[in-house]
């Protein structure tokens, strides 16, 4: 098993992004406490911490369609 030496290097395309590549928002999984969200245009900028319980409460509000444009 490989050992991880940097946990917070690893992002993902966040399956609510579009499909066009400017509009792209990045989490990444393994963060203890909360999911670090990031703009995938700017890889190096600063990142936003989303406390868990908070992040589940938006994605479910984007699933029922409860926020508008």
């Amino acid at each position: 098993m490989t050992e991880r030496t940097n946990p917070l290097a690893d992002w993902r395309k966040s399956s609510y992004s579009g499909p066009d590549k400017d509009s792209c928002l990045e989490v990444q999984d393994h963060h203890p406490t909360a999911v670090p969200v990031r703009d995938s245009k700017v890889p190096g900028g600063p990142a936003l911490l989303i406390p868990a319980a908070g992040w589940t409460s938006f994605v479910d509000a984007v699933k029922r369609g409860a926020l508008s444009a």
